[in-house]
């Protein structure tokens, strides 16, 4: 019978995960702009702001890490609004007539997620060897750099999938979800935080995605990681189990007990 119970949540699991990958390659709009944003500001930074920032030419190797973040946090938005529009459009209460447990269709968004920001990371990483990007990872960095993106996707997609719950329509979820994009911004993505005014080094240095971005850098460009890599984990382990209980609770209060 337990063998029977795992081969059921294995099938339903890998149903609505398909479902989830079907409606993100039929949104053509939304997955081009997940890739194509990250591309274009990496292009800006490295081009246009590069030079002022950095005159050796190197700058491409700093600011590298950050884009792959920012690529990551644009694919995972797309999962609030995901979210928000099966629990508006009546698609829960069907699942709830069936024999299956209608809370696996955030799973199926969740991993359809991290399936995409992963082909999404590889195109954006590709197009930065081609403008420059040169890292001296060995094999073993890089499978650490990899193990902390997927860490970090899952992470956000878990909170995003919580705010498509919370929210009141998917246009809500859309707003809401753009506001944890400037978070990067506050970071040491783009600039070393000891260049920003000291009021505002405090919250750059202490917000999850800096300690996040200084263990990609150091893991790829051999830049000193120090303390990093364990807040960076702290941070996506905290955001990642506080995010899937949130979002547990908050689809059992707003779709039933199944």
């Amino acid at each position: 019978m337990s063998k029977m119970k795992e081969l059921s949540f294995g099938i339903t699991n890998a149903i609505f995960i398909g479902r989830s990958i079907r409606h993100s390659l039929r949104n053509v709009e939304a997955l081009v702009m997940a890739i194509a944003l990250p591309i274009m500001l990496m292009l800006l930074f490295t081009y246009v702001f590069g030079g002022a920032i950095d005159a050796s030419g190197e700058y491409v190797s700093y600011v590298v890490p950050g884009i792959i973040l920012l690529c990551a946090g644009f694919g995972s938005s797309s999962t609030a609004v995901d979210v928000a529009n099966d629990m508006m459009n009546g698609i829960i209460d069907r699942f709830r007539t069936m024999p299956i447990k209608s809370h696996y269709v955030i799973t199926g968004h969740v991993v359809a997620s991290l399936v995409r920001n992963l082909v999404a990371t590889v195109i954006v990483i590709g197009v930065a060897f081609l403008v420059g990007f040169r890292p001296s990872a060995s094999f073993l960095e890089w499978v650490g750099a990899l193990a902390v993106i997927i860490l970090f996707i899952l992470a956000l997609t878990w909170l995003y999938a919580a705010i498509g719950l919370i929210a009141s329509s998917p246009t809500a979820a859309s707003s809401y979800g753009f506001v944890l994009l400037f978070l990067p911004y506050l970071s040491s993505a783009f600039v070393p935080t000891e260049t920003m005014p000291k009021w505002l080094q405090g919250i750059a240095e202490n917000q999850p995605f800096t300690p996040i971005i200084e263990t990609i850098r150091g893991l790829l460009t051999n830049t000193p990681v120090n303390n990093s890599a364990w807040w960076a984990i702290g941070w996506c382990l905290f955001i990642l189990i506080g995010s899937f209980v949130w979002c547990r609770w908050l689809f059992r209060r707003k779709a039933g007990r199944r």
